[in-house]
């Protein structure tokens, strides 16, 4: 689109189309869309029907020394994992196995985080942790000084926490929902992603056209010509 050099009249035209545009992408884009189809159905055959904790708060703000890991991610899905590698050697291993199915299946911008134990030892085994994932997974080590971020939590050895884009929580999962070669984590992930569990967020529209834009292989240009000939339809 040219946005260079335009009159004031042409302003408020390409405000009223974007307008026009988000609303139709929120009434419009499916899960289907991002290889959410199905998601959830893990979920329901837990007991209760739900998992762990659910409760749509952010939550209490925590750092790695000076980095707030949530506000960095603030507008994506992002997925936090509180993991001891000392007694637990297939987890990371199995977080990069489970990040690379789901961006295949067209879910990107999302999150990774790891969260390593306080102890001693496992600070001292905190390289290993680190080498068994990629570089998309950011692994922080707390120092052995600062406020324990897995009591901030509220978290246990091997708890995943999933919050959306807005930074709230969807889901707390606990062992043994947590093991990841049962689908409880990916499909939490998948809600997260594509459901708007706890409320509508203003930054899920955006990531929906950029999946958008990318899965119909166009231009911007294309839906502006479907929004000009849905409300022609409505006048």
């Amino acid at each position: 689109m040219r946005l260079v050099s335009l009159e004031i009249t042409e302003c408020e035209t390409l405000f009223r189309h974007w307008s026009h545009f988000v609303y139709f992408l929120s009434s419009q884009v499916k899960p289907s869309h991002v290889g959410c189809s199905g998601a959830g159905l893990a979920l329901c055959l837990l007991p209760g029907g739900a998992t762990e904790i659910q409760n749509c708060q952010e939550p209490p703000e925590w750092r790695i020394g000076e980095e707030d890991p949530m506000l960095n991610s603030r507008g994506l899905v992002t997925v936090v994992a509180l993991l001891l590698m000392v007694l637990l050697l297939y987890i990371p291993t199995s977080l990069e196995d489970l990040r690379v199915k789901l961006e295949n299946e067209g879910l990107f911008n999302i999150s990774y985080v790891v969260v390593n134990h306080q102890g001693a030892q496992s600070r001292r085994e905190f390289h290993l942790l680190k080498e068994r994932v990629s570089d998309y997974i950011t692994v922080y080590q707390q120092d052995e000084q600062q406020d324990d971020v897995w009591t901030t939590l509220n978290g246990n050895k091997d708890d995943f926490l999933i919050y959306d884009r807005c930074g709230r929580l969807v889901y707390h999962l606990g062992l043994p929902y947590s093991f990841l070669h049962f689908q409880y984590v990916e499909e939490s992930i998948k809600i997260a992603y594509c459901e708007n569990k706890c409320g509508n967020c203003s930054y899920t529209v955006f990531s929906c056209l950029i999946l958008c834009v990318v899965e119909k292989n166009t231009d911007i240009d294309w839906y502006f010509k479907k929004f000009e000939c849905d409300l022609s339809k409505n006048i």
